[in-house]
């Protein structure tokens, strides 16, 4: 198949949340680790439905009054727990009807640093969060984890890649009434941790703006396209999918000239770094494996749960051909943005202008 017969999929919303409607109306949600930047898009998503209520947990206080202060509408409840407190998950978790679990330490030096801290929130703590979900019959539960989970080389990839194993595990439970979905997805632009902000400020403070590696490319998707493929996974995932929604990429360096020719005119300089503890050159969405046993359909890769109960796993069934479809997919193989798309794509970002403007 050649590079143009390959599937290009814009970043534009595909209304997933119109058909995920019908199934939130009337409904109470939860959002583990609700007050981040993921978080505050996907509430603003769900104020658009008839829930009946969204359960805002996190540790934050802080941030769950400026959350309760945005959006200013009652069915927002705020609580103050941790997901390492397996009793206290139990507790608010009662009479939840769809879960979205997104609470993670997710910066990769840090975890480096501190891999405990990390195993603790994203892998152990999301088993407090599944056993709850079970223990409550929670109806859906949805995953957040990361491209950083496929090939780990870093605690922070590790821990999610044992999130997805566990939640995994869970999805085998045999009549356990909750049917657990897991998206993956990659770099959400202008999120919490994303390079954008530290480019913005560099660039209107006349600093040069500084890179780890120029080489270095990443997968490009907004924080809409991130809530996108959540609404899919919860509209169309069956119990034990893992859902990845294709995506395009660019390299570091030219989201860096993009940035910094958004921000103002005049000369930009750009300052490689070295590459931080524990970051690969390019990543991955899909395993090769995976691949092998994956479909593609509407702009999504769909990889099954290879079902057996406790018993020996049996031969995973042969998927749709996709790797003679795509090949490899990492951000290098994938469909490169050019400066100038980069540039488009962040005008009509609604965060990125929001921190340009340095609006609330």
């Amino acid at each position: 198949m050649t590079e143009s017969e390959k599937p290009k999929v814009t970043l534009q919303s595909r209304g997933n949340l119109q058909f995920a409607n019908e199934m939130l109306s009337g409904k109470i949600l939860a959002i583990t680790g609700g007050t981040g930047s993921f978080g505050s898009a996907l509430i603003r998503g769900l104020l658009q439905t008839d829930v009946l209520e969204i359960r805002v947990i996190s540790r934050d206080e802080d941030k769950q009054d400026k959350l309760i202060r945005k959006f200013m509408d009652s069915r927002i409840r705020c609580i103050v727990a941790d997901v390492r407190d397996r009793w206290n998950m139990e507790t608010v978790l009662r009479k939840v009807d769809i879960l979205f679990h997104a609470a993670a330490l997710k910066q990769v030096p840090t975890g480096e640093f501190f891999p405990t801290e990390v195993v603790a929130t994203n892998t152990l703590g999301s088993e407090n969060v599944l056993f709850a979900a079970v223990r409550n019959q929670i109806n859906k539960v949805v995953l957040l984890s990361t491209d950083k989970a496929v090939n780990p080389i870093n605690a922070m990839g590790m821990s999610k890649a044992l999130m997805e194993k566990i939640g995994l595990s869970y999805a085998r439970l045999e009549d356990s009434g909750t049917s657990i979905t897991i998206t993956r997805y990659g770099n959400v632009l202008c999120s919490r941790g994303s390079v954008i902000p530290k480019f913005i400020e560099q660039r209107k403070l006349g600093k040069p703006i500084t890179l780890t590696d120029g080489r270095m490319t990443r997968f490009l998707m907004s924080l809409d396209d991130a809530i996108d493929l959540v609404f899919y996974a919860l509209s169309t995932g069956q119990n034990g999918n893992t859902l990845i929604k294709y995506a395009p990429a660019a390299k570091i360096k030219d989201l860096a000239i993009a940035v910094s020719n958004l921000v103002g005119s005049g000369p930009h300089y750009l300052n490689e770094i070295g590459i931080r503890y524990g970051e690969k050159i390019h990543e991955s969405l899909i395993s090769d494996d995976e691949l092998s046993v994956a479909t593609f359909g509407n702009g999504f890769f769909c990889i099954p749960l290879a079902r057996d109960g406790l018993k020996q796993l049996l031969p995973l069934e042969k998927g749709s051909e996709v790797s003679q479809l795509v090949g490899p997919f990492t951000s290098e193989s994938t469909e490169q943005l050019s400066v100038v798309q980069i540039m488009k794509l962040l005008e009509t970002n609604y965060e990125f202008n929001s921190l340009l403007h340095n609006d609330a």
